[in-house]
């Protein structure tokens, strides 16, 4: 084998290897759309059953969330977090300003901006608002799920 058929070859097995991955872009546009509503029943969920209930049914099961400094990491212990929350009359809502996803339809993110209120253990209203990032994946059973809020 002379010395460009040594160079050339691998990189002819790459692309061949890489055309059998390319998706259309019509996956990417279905997987945003799917995200996007997913997003707004994730927030609904919280609105009407509560956040603990709908962090925990739309978490993936190694998901992540970040509270101040703090990563709680994995679907029973996001439940547990926000089931000892120490904060009574939670209002949580938010809303999706953009949405994206992989070509291959199986990865994507949000962002957008949340509105939160509660009272603290010592009766003292709170509030925040800010901005969220939410990661999902695609599940083997077609759902979207979070890993990473």
């Amino acid at each position: 084998m002379n010395r460009i058929t040594k160079i050339l070859l691998p990189l002819f097995i790459l692309s061949l290897a890489g055309c059998g991955f390319k998706q259309s872009p019509e996956i990417a546009t279905k997987a945003k759309v799917d995200i996007l509503n997913t997003e707004k029943a994730f927030a609904k969920m919280a609105k009407e059953k509560g956040v603990a209930e709908a962090f925990y049914f739309y978490a993936a099961d190694d998901a992540v969330v970040r509270r101040g400094e703090k990563l709680v990491k994995g679907r029973e212990a996001i439940k547990t977090y926000y089931r000892n929350w120490p904060y009574a009359n939670v209002e949580l809502t938010w809303e999706p300003d953009y949405a994206e996803a992989s070509a291959d339809g199986t990865l994507g993110y949000t962002y957008g901006t949340y509105q939160f209120s509660a009272i603290d253990k010592s009766g003292k209203k709170i509030y925040d608002e800010g901005v969220f990032h939410t990661v999902w994946k695609k599940q083997p059973d077609g759902t979207w799920r979070f890993t990473w809020d």
